[in-house]
């Protein structure tokens, strides 16, 4: 009895204390001052970033440095030579329709600017198809000004040419009534077209237009007596092209925002486009419903001439060819291979990912703090940005109307002969994401609709998107494109943002992969992919190195240039600092060269310029005492067990989500 007293005891003073700390913590919960705060995903991310051993302790600096061999090199787009001012009895208006997204539309303006200066017409601001044919876009812009900075550009090249805002009000009504003659030049049209064919007629009707759908329309390699030309293109692409101040202070908002966390950042553009993943033949690269509308696209192009070869082609072939782009896991372990720790900020850039958040999986796995604008702006400001705008219909979608009781009747008698089988069990509801998009069309019928509202305006919306992503990829530190040089002759983003890089700040780190190398590469640890051998990392690690400096720029200028002038403005719009060593001067086959060449810059730019004399090869060494910095994800064992074994653990090994058979 007495036992059972004690356990009474012991129970009931348990119980008392329990109400007494529950009294306690509900009383700790009413009066006290600390405010609670919402959880949000950015607040983590960098107090994550706090946790790091020191907020300024960048781990492997090396890989963030500048590339020395190039610190010589400043921007220099200013005319060289004689160069009068536009005269004012021009020969006429030139007026533009150009279709086409983000790229084609900036690469086009440079060409368009360049033969007004090369026939001495006056511009009239183009008109940017890919905003006025959303008809719900603000009312704020007009075609041009939705983008750009309408009034920037205008003053920027007072000097160059003469810009008005529209056609004067006694020759619009001719336009109207399409009087005017037109051209559709292509991205490979040459002066000599325009001063033969263009030149007359401008003369003669004072007005001509000019449709352009290519991404330019003119040769991107000029005769070298047109030097000034191609300055002038650089003028345009990199000072004139200003986007609207909205645009601009969220772009540099971003930018702020991600050096907050106290890190250097690396943007990344997959580069994974319908299009160009259509004109190459990479539809096996995917699965399921975006094959098929690959290849319903490539079916397109074929029809229409664009593409002259079979519509179903080994992709595997071509992503040894290189004519694929990296996909996204491919780059994450060539990031990991050269030593970019898990931590690292990835900046996502690009309006249009094909194939979804499904093929970034991995990427974020072993990187996961990718982080795009969606990361980095709230709601609120992206709406912002796109000023106020028409609504549209808030539910779109349109179930299939109901067949009539006679209708089942006809196909049941239509059905064939009897005995038939049992009618199918019945049909589950069909939800709208099935209805919508690509789904509603691939599911259905073998022809694509045309384009509704919401995908007219959300057509609109790439162009802002994109170009918050151009000056966040143009400031980050670090630039890894996934698909450029793509022989396609079309301008894409991350070969125009590597030349603004280059013009701007041509010491910065962009790397310039060759994917039939890193293909090689793949194909040599295909089945050891997440835990390939020490040699292998040291090969990846030499080829992007070298894709950094010299050797990177010669196959740029050898690929990219002859698509796209701006992509790489070497030599003609840049000048070099007396230094210690000198580039080799490397010509093409043409003549033309291709590295080096560059003038020396002026007395007054290399007034206070302190360049660093290192040697120029510096950079391409892969030496012992530097790989230790990549020791983190070298993932071969050592042979021996030494006890002076570095602390460090691996990065392959520490990641869990980098095995392939979790």
């Amino acid at each position: 009895m007495a036992f059972k007293s004690k356990i009474k005891w012991v129970a009931l003073f348990v119980l008392v204390l329990s109400f007494a700390s529950l009294l306690r913590h509900l009383s700790i919960a009413k009066y006290s001052t600390v405010d609670l705060v919402q959880y949000s995903a950015l607040t983590a991310f960098h107090n994550d970033f706090d946790t790091l051993s020191g907020r300024q302790n960048i781990p492997n600096k090396k890989l963030w440095e500048p590339v020395k061999p190039l610190q010589s090199l400043q921007p220099y787009a200013n005319p060289r030579s004689n160069y009068p001012v536009p005269n004012e009895q021009s020969s006429g208006f030139i007026y533009a329709k150009i279709f086409g997204g983000f790229s084609k539309i900036r690469s086009t303006i440079c060409d368009l600017v360049t033969i007004s200066r090369l026939l001495n017409a006056t511009l009239v601001i183009p008109d940017i198809q890919e905003s006025t044919r959303s008809k719900g876009i603000s009312h704020r812009f007009k075609s041009f000004t939705y983008l750009y900075d309408e009034e920037q550009f205008i003053a920027s090249l007072k000097n160059d040419i003469i810009i008005v805002k529209s056609l004067p009000d006694n020759l619009k009504a001719a336009r109207k009534r399409n009087e005017y003659p037109s051209f559709r030049p292509k991205n490979s049209a040459s002066p000599k077209f325009y001063i033969k064919e263009v030149l007359p007629k401008l003369k003669k009707a004072k007005v001509i237009g000019l449709v352009i759908a290519d991404g330019g329309c003119l040769q991107s390699i000029l005769p070298p007596g047109m030097a000034e030309l191609q300055r002038l293109r650089c003028r345009v692409a990199f000072h004139a092209l200003q986007f609207r101040p909205e645009i601009q202070i969220l772009g540099h908002r971003m930018v702020e925002r991600l050096r907050a966390w106290g890190q250097p950042f690396l943007a990344f553009h997959p580069g994974l486009l319908r299009e160009t993943l259509a004109y190459h033949g990479c539809a096996e690269l995917f699965q399921d419903v975006h094959t098929e509308l690959i290849q319903y696209r490539r079916a397109q192009m074929i029809k229409r001439g664009i593409v002259h070869e079979e519509l179903s082609i080994d992709s595997h072939l071509r992503r040894e060819n290189g004519s694929c782009p990296l996909m996204p896991e491919e780059v994450g372990i060539l990031l990991r291979a050269m030593g970019y720790p898990p931590k690292t900020i990835v900046y996502l850039a690009g309006s249009e990912t094909f194939g979804g958040q499904r093929v970034l999986i991995p990427l974020r796995a072993m990187f996961p703090n990718l982080v795009d604008r969606t990361s980095l702006c709230s709601s609120k400001e992206l709406l912002d940005i796109l000023g106020p705008e028409t609504p549209l219909p808030l539910n779109p979608f349109q179930p299939p109307p109901a067949k009539s009781e006679a209708q089942l009747k006809e196909e049941w008698k239509k059905a064939g002969p009897r005995p038939r089988p049992l009618p199918p069990p019945p049909g589950r509801p069909i939800y709208q994401h099935e209805k919508e998009g690509w789904y509603g069309w691939i599911t259905e019928t073998a022809t694509e609709p045309d384009l509704s509202a919401v995908d007219l305006r959300m057509q609109a919306h790439r162009l802002i998107w994109d170009a918050l992503d151009y000056i966040v990829s143009v400031e980050a530190d670090t630039f890894f494109p996934g698909f450029n040089n793509d022989g396609s002759g079309w301008p894409d983003f991350s070969s125009l943002v590597m030349g603004h890089r280059l013009y701007e700040t041509a010491s910065s780190r962009t790397y310039r992969p060759d994917r039939k190398v890193v293909a090689e590469l793949f194909n040599m640890t295909r089945d050891n992919v997440y835990h390939p051998k020490h040699n292998w990392t040291l090969s990846v690690q030499e080829h992007l190195k070298k894709s950094l400096g010299e050797e990177g720029l010669i196959r740029q200028s050898l690929l990219s240039k002859p698509g796209v002038f701006i992509s790489h403005p070497l030599p003609e719009c840049s000048c070099r600092i007396s230094s210690a060593e000198v580039p080799v001067h490397v010509k093409g086959n043409d003549g033309r060269s291709v590295h080096g060449g560059e003038e020396e810059c002026p007395k007054w730019m290399q007034h206070g310029q302190d360049v660093p004399l290192e040697s120029a090869g510096e950079e391409d060494k892969v030496e012992d005492n530097e790989l230790s910095e990549y020791g983190s994800t070298l993932v071969e064992q050592p042979e021996s067990n030494d006890s002076d074994r570095t602390n460090t653990s691996l990065v392959f090994d520490q990641d869990d989500e980098m095995d392939p058979n979790d």
